[in-house]
């Protein structure tokens, strides 16, 4: 992810500034919360103008979701061997994105725009689950050409199984993660071979 990159000399001009806007994202969440960051106050931190951040971003929500969740360049989990430990890999890429002080922060107030705001809703989509999908579709693949799996269930049904339970229990039932990752990793593992199977019937 952005976020995780290490600042160096001689790195291409494009990715400090992605670095530099996203790191004044988060100071000014951190500050103001979601309602009372400004593009303008973070373009200011940045040091850059606001068109650079329109060039990355179609608009706040989006800058706001790379920010505190993940950010557009996020990749598959290095091969673990099977289905179930790259499952829990992935899991633990959702836990960290959702379980952090930023993400507790603004995804509530997001998931209320979504629901009124198509627009908002295709946005994040386009930016970000698609590329969550692929991630997960690579998983499948993989267990697929092991064997694990005789074809790939469907994408959309495996994304909701791994990012509704950790938002379910994060936000509503408010515990710990780390309470429940291991047995979470195996009950979706198990879903994601029935669910294999029943596409393959």
């Amino acid at each position: 992810m952005l976020a995780a990159m290490v600042k160096a000399r001689g790195r291409p001009r494009e990715a400090r500034i992605d670095e530099a806007v996203l790191d004044a994202a988060r100071h000014e969440l951190s500050l103001n919360g979601p309602a009372g960051l400004t593009m303008d106050a973070v373009a200011e931190r940045a040091g850059v103008g606001k068109a650079a951040i329109y060039r990355r971003f179609t608009g706040k929500n989006t800058m706001i979701f790379a920010a505190a969740v993940h950010a557009f360049d996020i990749e598959p989990p290095v091969d673990q061997g099977s289905l179930g430990a790259d499952l829990s890999a992935l899991l633990l890429d959702v836990v960290k994105s959702q379980d952090n002080p930023l993400a507790r922060q603004v995804l509530p107030a997001l998931l209320q725009e979504l629901g009124q705001d198509p627009a908002l809703a295709h946005q994040l989509e386009e930016a970000f689950l698609v590329r969550e999908q692929v991630c997960i579709d690579a998983v499948l693949t993989r267990a697929v050409a092991r064997g694990e799996l005789s074809v790939k269930p469907p994408i959309q049904a495996v994304h909701a199984l791994l990012v509704g339970p950790v938002f379910a229990w994060i936000f509503v039932l408010r515990h710990d993660t780390a309470e429940f990752v291991d047995t979470l990793g195996d009950a979706i593992t198990t879903a994601v071979m029935q669910l294999g199977k029943a596409s393959a019937s």
